[in-house]
Parts: structure tokens; sequence; C-alpha cells
């Protein structure tokens, strides 16, 4: 029961760096589309933004096999 727990869990904690990288990635769409020649500035931000996003997921994973009874 505490495995199946923690996999309902995991699935909820995916969720929002689901969304996170969502918006980080419609933000540099559309910061490109009103600003071209920022691009370069913009993809470095984005990159960085969509790493930090998805450590929370990485860490979630770790935290839900780590905790499995």
């Amino acid at each position: 029961m505490g495995g199946t727990l923690n996999m309902i869990g995991l699935g909820l904690a995916a969720i929002g760096p689901g969304i996170g990288v969502g918006l980080i990635f419609a933000a540099f769409v559309t910061g490109v589309a009103r600003q071209p020649e920022a691009e370069g500035k913009l993809r470095q931000i984005a990159i960085l933004g969509f790493v930090l996003a998805e450590q929370f997921f990485i860490i979630a994973l770790a935290l839900a096999f780590v905790l499995k009874p």
C-alpha cells in the first residue's frame, strides 16, 4: 500500500514541473517573437529555467523510490 501511495505522489509531483516547463518555453517563444535579436540571451535563460524545473521532478523521483517501504 505504501509503495502505491508513493507512486501516486510521484504522479502528482510530475504535474508541477510539467506546467512549469510549458510556461517557461511559452514565455521564450513569446519573447523571441517580440524581440528576435534577443534570442540567444533568452535561450540561455529558458534552458536554465528548464533545468531548475526538472530538478524538482528528479528529486521527487528519487524520494519516491528511497522512501518506498
